[in-house]
């Protein structure tokens, strides 16, 4: 694709996303949530009358977020005079961290045409401007070039399949050679970076790290949880979808009075809850319900109803199934592993995943294919807490060996910023 065909396209999207905004609850969001961002920047950046220096920090949505936040707090650390910018491109991200007071504005990123890039930032001027991840959008990043932007993506881990080392990924190359330094996960991406004439780039670590060790030692203390569980084996099941609970339900009811569980949706979807609870076999009851329950060790099955709570809710586990895997894509295993429980998941797509690939080699994590290899797992876990702990212990160990990543791309920082 060359910068034509893009421009075409990234107007083209725009378009299509608003006649598309009434039909789609998320879309409709999006739209709505980008209707007033320049006015509402003008007036911030405005009342800023000592023109404070602005860091930009972006997110495509909530995981990036997670993982970008250790950074972003860093740099609010070292530089609490600097203005900090916050915008996410979807509303998963935006809608939940709205509201973050680490920033001093949070708002959606205008779709990527050249009118508003240009507009966008002209009005930000930033000083430095952090791209989390694969977060790279072409206008932006020109515009971020001609500002004089000193230009920073972490935590970035690149493989041959991806469209930057394709032969029709001209305009992708464009857009990793506008970026000042690279900060990447392993030895493997700086190798593929390396062949495509990029060399500002460094190894890191993944930040993810840093903000999982973080969530454990502030983890919130849930009484309610502690009443649930009883003192029986739990298994936490963070992010599932419904591919997962189809193999996950017939594990909980074979294993009914022997094992609870804790299941938090990666979306909270009213129907599909209520099919999933008349499926199980035991007592299930809602999050939002349980306060008015006396006899809240009586319930086999905890659905959480909302959002945010889930990186509190390990600490009581066991065990944890983590969502994704059957189907968009692995969801954070690091939440689990810092609280050192044993890791399970689907089998289909883990493998982009890092972390999911070591640890399964190191045995702290274990993909499963099926209820039936999830039935002998978790019948294994519960029948020899040893072998539990073992793999718990491993995975814990994983977390804490990983971290560090933050303090690297802070070293980087002060030598531009000073």
């Amino acid at each position: 694709m060359g910068p034509g065909i893009y421009q075409l396209a990234i107007n083209l999207f725009a378009s299509v996303v608003k006649v598309a905004a009434p039909f789609n609850k998320k879309i409709q969001l999006g739209v709505d949530g980008r209707r007033d961002v320049f006015d509402d920047l003008t007036k911030t950046l405005s009342a800023n009358a000592e023109r404070r220096p602005v860091a930009w920090f972006h997110a495509a949505s909530l995981g990036e977020f997670e993982q970008g936040r250790p950074v972003m707090e860093a740099y609010r650390a070292v530089y609490p005079d600097h203005f900090l910018l916050l915008t996410f491109f979807s509303p998963s991200g935006y809608e939940v961290r709205k509201n973050y007071a680490g920033a001093d504005f949070v708002c959606y990123l205008p779709i990527d045409t050249q009118a508003n890039s240009t507009r966008f930032v002209e009005l930000v001027r930033p000083e430095i401007a952090f791209f989390i991840k694969y977060e790279f959008w072409f206008n932006y990043l020109r515009a971020l070039r001609k500002n004089g932007t000193y230009i920073v993506s972490f935590s970035s881990i690149f493989r041959p399949s991806q469209i930057y080392f394709k032969p029709h990924g001209f305009l992708h190359r464009q857009m990793l050679a506008c970026v000042d330094h690279l900060f990447v996960q392993n030895q493997e991406s700086i190798s593929m970076l390396h062949q495509i004439g990029i060399t500002a780039c460094s190894i890191a670590g993944d930040t993810r790290f840093d903000r999982v060790r973080e969530i454990a030692t502030k983890a919130r203390d849930l009484p309610e949880m502690t009443a649930f569980k009883s003192g029986k084996t739990c298994l936490i099941a963070g992010s599932v979808w419904e591919a997962d609970m189809e193999v996950l339900i017939p594990v909980l009811n074979h294993f009914e009075k022997q094992l609870k569980a804790i299941i938090a949706p990666h979306e909270i979807k009213k129907e599909e809850i209520e099919i999933w609870r008349k499926q199980l076999k035991g007592k299930s009851v809602l999050y939002s319900e349980l306060h008015s329950k006396t006899d809240t060790n009586a319930y086999d099955f905890l659905i959480i109803d909302n959002v945010g709570m889930l990186s509190s809710l390990y600490k009581y586990g066991e065990m944890a199934w983590i969502g994704g895997s059957f189907g968009v894509g692995l969801h954070n295993i690091l939440e689990a592993a810092t609280f050192g429980l044993p890791v399970i998941f689907g089998d289909k797509s883990y493998h982009r995943f890092q972390e999911a690939v070591d640890l399964v080699k190191l045995g702290g994590a274990f993909p499963v294919s099926d209820s039936a290899g999830a039935e002998q797992l978790v019948g294994q876990f519960l029948g020899d807490h040893q072998d539990r702990e073992k793999a718990g212990r491993i995975s814990e160990n994983y977390v804490a060996s990983g971290t560090g990543a933050t303090d690297i791309i802070m070293s980087k920082v002060k030598q531009i910023i000073g």
